[in-house]
C-alpha cells in the first residue's frame, strides 16, 4: 500500500525532485532525464527506481528505451501532492532544468544514445558517429 510516507521518502533527494519537475511536463525517455541532470545512467536509473517504488512514477519499455511518467492515481493525496509540486518547484535550478529539457527535446537529445550505435554500411567504419541531416 502506497501512502504519504512513501511519497515523501521518494521526494527526499534533490535529484529526485529534479526528475519529478521534469516529469511534470509529461512522459520522458530516461536518456532525456539523464541528459538534463548531467548524471550517469546508473545514478538516474537508481533515482527513477526509487520514485517508482514510492508510487510516484511508472515506466514503460519501447524497444531498448524506457519511458517514465508520473503515476496516475485517483488518490486525493497524490493528486494534491502533484499539484503542490507544480507550484513549489519554481527555484532557479528547476527552471534551468526545464529550459535544458526544452532545448534537449528540440535538438533530439534522446537520439544522442543512437549516435554511437553501429552503422551497417560498407562505406563507413563500424561504430562511426552518425551525423544529423
Amino acid at each position: 500500500m502506497r501512502g504519504v510516507e512513501d511519497y515523501f521518502k521518494g521526494l527526499a533527494d534533490i535529484n529526485r525532485l529534479r526528475i519529478m519537475n521534469l516529469l511534470l511536463t509529461g512522459e520522458l525517455c530516461g536518456c532525456d532525464i539523464q541528459h538534463v541532470l548531467g548524471a550517469s545512467q546508473s545514478n538516474v536509473s537508481r533515482h527513477l527506481t526509487y520514485l517508482k517504488r514510492s508510487g510516484l512514477v511508472v515506466d514503460r519499455r519501447a524497444g531498448y528505451r524506457i519511458y517514465y511518467q508520473l503515476a496516475k492515481d485517483d488518490k486525493p493525496e497524490l493528486k494534491t501532492l502533484l499539484t503542490y509540486l507544480r507550484v513549489a518547484l519554481k527555484d532557479k535550478l528547476f527552471a534551468t532544468d526545464a529550459k535544458k529539457l526544452k532545448a534537449a527535446i528540440k535538438n533530439g537529445a534522446c537520439s544522442i544514445s543512437e549516435a554511437a550505435r553501429p552503422v551497417h554500411s560498407s562505406r563507413r567504419a563500424p561504430f562511426q558517429l552518425r551525423t544529423r541531416a
